[in-house]
Parts: structure tokens; C-alpha cells; sequence
């Protein structure tokens, strides 16, 4: 997009009496539809889900202690690590750890899961368990910049700016991406969800744990009708600036922008309402639990349901704030993944439950990961360090091949070594299961055609139904 260049004196010549008249003629009102329609887009092919809900473990989930058993570090225990180590984020290299947790197997297809997560083993015949995704980074910040936008650089678009931007909104009274915040802001910050170099209405917008979950949800004005009007006139004003010297993201932004917040006043008090929700549901996602982390996370996945079936395009949930370090557990393993897993294990299972019983599931898409992995000896004596070269995640629904296990680590669960895959290829498979092509999916940026998966990405073809 080339600037206009329409001269200084010239841009500001425009009257008071002038925006108003013009205003009241209608001006702009092609401009208008197409800034405030927000439509969805075609995709290139037909797509086997409408909505994606990314459910994020922040911090790094051991895969050896979840989805990837490993004998030989119970034989192995104790014993220094017999193969050779890649540089840590610490570097204070302990002893082969064995599972504290024991597998077993379930469903149909026998795939084994930990103790750790005895509600969701039960959905293994829907999920597809990557166990050879791989970072490039090993150290958090860039780790979540790069799981969650396709770079480990700060200031690109999150991955759910990008499925805005390619596939359109499903939802006008709410944005088409939502993140369901359990109280931890993940390192790298609100990056991880922002637009980048997209038009900023592309962003995410987070929903706190508190009342109200959105800053300024409530309107100050009491008298009906008088902030339609001050909208009105905001709008008029910034759709003259469109009207006279052509496009810009900012002034198109702050309209969509303006639009769905006096939207979102009334269909966020609406979506957070849980009234219609019978008491069975309630306890299903564990609203009632003892455990406070529970009732945060149960909370955040009904929401996402609720979202879903508002037509929101994308969710993403954090985890709950009080576990620890988050998944982090560079020391004190069993007491941390224990808690992150009590917080976690019945919501999501639930949530799979839920959306299976409404027939939803077949059209989302569920991702569970985290930004890396864990090793599987210890640092120091009763901790895991971070471990980029393999670990596990699982997606289900839409167009995933339930009871699917892809790839493979070495013995130690250490390093993938079997049809190794990226986040690239993460990407270009939730692309593909919403009818996107992800080397079609472009937007011009610095004289260059930039991607979500940028040069790299192939489609997991082998978890896909």
C-alpha cells in the first residue's frame, strides 16, 4: 500500500461546519460498510473447523512425564545422562530422571497417558498426540513469541491476528479473538497476541479472571442514548479523514474498534452470565471444585465454549495464576505439575466432553501445548530443565484423526527423532483445518509478502481425518 501524500495544510483545512455537513450527507458510507461489515472471507478450500481453541501451558510441560513414556529412564534412574547434551538454560545438569508418574493406557487406539491427566486419557480416541514437535528457542520469551507468531522477534502478528485477518469475523458483537486469562501474563507479554504489522482491529483482546474480565466493559453514561450519539460523532469524524485522504489502518482500527466496544457492553455481560447453565455443566467443568486454580480454569473453558458457539473465531487460554512458576518446574517437579494438572485435567476434559454432547467438536479445532518441552534428567535433583528438541501436544476435533500418535523422541525422550516436526508445521495444519492455505495467506510488509509460517510449513497430513 502506497501512502497518499495529500500535503499538511492541506489535511487539516476541513472546517467543523464542514465535517458536520458532510456528516449529515452521508459521506464515506461505502468506506463505513466496508470498515464496520467485518465479514468473513472465502477460504481456499473447504474447511473441517470454524473455530480454533488453543489451550496454552505456559511454562513447558514435561512430555516424559505426560504423553511420551520412556522404560529406559526408569532403568536408567539416578545414573548420569549417557547421552550427549545440548546446552540448557541453566546448565546445572543433574542425574537421568525417571517418571514420578505412572502410564497407562486407554481407549481404543491404547494410547498411554500419565497419571497426571486421568480426564483428559479418556479423550485419547479424538486426539492426535504430536510427541517430535521441536523450537528453535530455549529460553521462554522467544519460545512464546515463536509458538504463538511464527518468529522468535518481538512485534509480529499472533498466530490468532492472522486467522482474523485471513478468514473474517463469524461474531459482530465480539472480537474474532479472544484470550480467557487465568491471571499469568505469559513472558514476552501481551506480544504473544497482539497484531504486529496487521491492522491493529486484528488483535487479541484479553478477558481477565476478575468482574468486570474487560477494562471499561460498562458504559459511564446513564442517560440512554447518549453514548450512541457521542460514537456517532466520533465516528463521523474519523469515516471525513477516510473519506478525503484514503485509508489508514489507525483511523480504520479506532472505527471498527469504537464499534464493537459499544457492542461488546452488552454481549460480554451476556457471554460471562452463566445463569442458563445447568448445575450438571457446572460440575462437569469443575465450577465447584475445592481447589480455587480448578474453578479458574473450569471457568475459562466453559467460556470457551460459550464463545464458540457465538461463532468467535479464535480462543486461547492461559493458565491459572498460584501453581508455582507457571509449568516451569526447574525444581520441585511433582508439586508443580501436580498442581498445574489438578488445575487443568478436569476442565479440559470437560470442555472435549461438552463440545462432543453439542456436536461442536467436529467443528473446532483444539490444540493443547506449551512453548517447549522438559528434559528428561534432572536440574539439580527434583527439577527439569527446558527442552526445545522434543516434546508432545495433542490436537482434536475438527478434522484430526482421533488415536493418532505422530513422531517420535529418541529413547530418553530427548531429542525428536522420528518425522520431526516445527511450529511451522503447527501452524500450517490449524491453517488447513480452517480451509486456509498457509502459503497463500499473505500480507505485504516492508516490500515483502510476509506469512504466518514464513518460508517454512508442511501440513501434518498424516493426523488429519
Amino acid at each position: 500500500m502506497t501512502a497518499r501524500d495529500s500535503g499538511c495544510t492541506d489535511r487539516f483545512r476541513s472546517s467543523r461546519r464542514t465535517l458536520l455537513s458532510r456528516a449529515a450527507c452521508g459521506f464515506g458510507s461505502v468506506a463505513a460498510a466496508h470498515l464496520l461489515a467485518g465479514e468473513k472471507q472465502k477460504t481456499d478450500f473447504p474447511p473441517k473447523a470454524l473455530s480454533v481453541i488453543f489451550l496454552y501451558m505456559d511454562g513447558g510441560v514435561s512430555q516424559v512425564d505426560s504423553f511420551d513414556p520412556k522404560p529406559e529412564l526408569d532403568r536408567r534412574n539416578g545414573q548420569p545422562f549417557p547421552a550427549k547434551i545440548e546446552p540448557t538454560q541453566f546448565n546445572n545438569i543433574g542425574n537421568t530422571l525417571a517418571s514420578p508418574w505412572k502410564f497407562q493406557n486407554y481407549g481404543q487406539s491404547g494410547i498411554p497417558v500419565s497419571d497426571l491427566f486421568p480426564e483428559m486419557a479418556r479423550h485419547v480416541d479424538d486426539m492426535a498426540i504430536v510427541r517430535s514437535m521441536t523450537s528453535a528457542f530455549p529460553e521462554h520469551t522467544n519460545a512464546n513469541y515463536f509458538l504463538h507468531t511464527g518468529s522468535g522477534l518481538q512485534g509480529r502478528p499472533s498466530m490468532g491476528a492472522w486467522f482474523g485477518y485471513g478468514l473474517g469475523s463469524e461474531c459482530q458483537d465480539l472480537p474474532h479473538f479472544v484470550i480467557l486469562n487465568g491471571g499469568l501474563i505469559p513472558p514476552g507479554g501481551l506480544d504473544n497476541f497482539g497484531s504486529g504489522f496487521l491492522p491493529a482491529s486484528f488483535q487479541g483482546s484479553v478477558f481477565g479472571p476478575g468482574d468486570p474480565p474487560v477494562s471499561d466493559i460498562r458504559p459511564q453514561e446513564t442517560a440512554n442514548g447518549l453514548q450512541r450519539r457521542k460514537l456517532d460523532f466520533i465516528r463521523s469524524l474519523d469515516l471525513a479523514s477516510v473519506d478525503r485522504f484514503g485509508n489508514d489502518d489507525q483511523i480504520e482500527s479506532a472505527i471498527r474498534n469504537y464499534e464493537l466496544a459499544a457492542r461488546m457492553q452488552l454481549a460480554v455481560p451476556d457471554l460471562m452470565d452463566l445463569k442458563d447453565e445447568t448445575k450438571e455443566t457446572q460440575d462437569l467443568y469443575g465450577l465447584s471444585d475445592e481447589f480455587p486454580n480448578t474453578r479458574t480454569f473450569a471457568r475459562e473453558c466453559l467460556l470457551a465454549r460459550r464463545l464458540v458457539e457465538r461463532g468467535v473465531r479464535f480462543i486461547e487460554l492461559t493458565c491459572p495464576a498460584g501453581n508455582g512458576d507457571r509449568w516451569d518446574q526447574h525444581s520441585n517437579l511433582v508439586d508443580g505439575h501436580t498442581k498445574n494438572a489438578r488445575s487443568v485435567d478436569k476442565p479440559i476434559s470437560a470442555l472435549l466432553t461438552d463440545l462432543k454432547q453439542r456436536g461442536l467438536l467436529n467443528r473446532t479445532l483444539v490444540v493443547w501445548s506449551g512453548e517447549f518441552g522438559r528434559t528428561p534428567f534432572a536440574q539439580g535433583s527434583d527439577g527439569r530443565d527446558h527442552n526445545p528438541f522434543g516434546f508432545s501436544l495433542w490436537m482434536a476435533g475438527g478434522g484430526i484423526k482421533g488415536g493418532t500418535i505422530y513422531g517420535a523422541t529418541d529413547e530418553f525422550g530427548y531429542k525428536a527423532v522420528q518425522d520431526r516436526a516445527e511450529i511451522h508445521d503447527l501452524h500450517a495444519t490449524m491453517l488447513h483445518l480452517m480451509g486456509v492455505d498457509h502459503q497463500k495467506l499473505t500480507y505485504r510488509f516492508g516490500g515483502r509478502d510476509m506469512r504466518l509460517t514464513d518460508v517454512h510449513g508442511t501440513v501434518l497430513k498424516e493426523i488429519l481425518s
